[in-house]
């Protein structure tokens, strides 16, 4: 009996120990399970909380509103929020993000990838 208890709880420490340090390959083919992230994180309210909550990029730059003093309350909080979930979720880049919440949103007004819009009675003049 005793070596049957040895043996489980050596097994089970060289399993988890390899499990974490393997992490980095087996965790981005996890499922998404609601309830196992922290509960609430607090959004910037201003263009300079936006830039450290990782809200910006080479091609979404926010410093130049810092810069310049803008006194605005920041990017929409709404729009923060899904873009948080999906870099979390995704475990994406801030770019990667907002092109995939700019392409939901598109797809949810009946708006092409491209741009244009896919209802049948459309006419464009280009």
């Amino acid at each position: 009996m005793g070596y049957f208890l040895y043996s489980t709880v050596f097994f089970s420490l060289v399993l988890s120990t390899v499990l974490y340090i393997t992490r980095a390959q087996w965790l981005p083919h996890m499922p998404y399970i609601p309830g196992t992230s922290f509960l609430y994180s607090r959004l910037p309210s201003s263009f300079s909380g936006d830039i450290e909550a990782g809200f910006s990029s080479s091609a979404f730059d926010l410093s130049g509103n810092v810069a310049s003093g803008d006194s605005r309350a920041g990017l929409d909080n709404s729009s923060k929020r899904e873009i948080q979930k999906i870099m979390k979720n995704r475990r994406v880049n801030f770019d990667e993000a907002r092109r995939i919440y700019t392409e939901g949103r598109f797809a949810k007004n009946n708006i092409g990838p491209d741009g244009l819009p896919r209802d049948p009675k459309f006419v464009s003049f280009s």
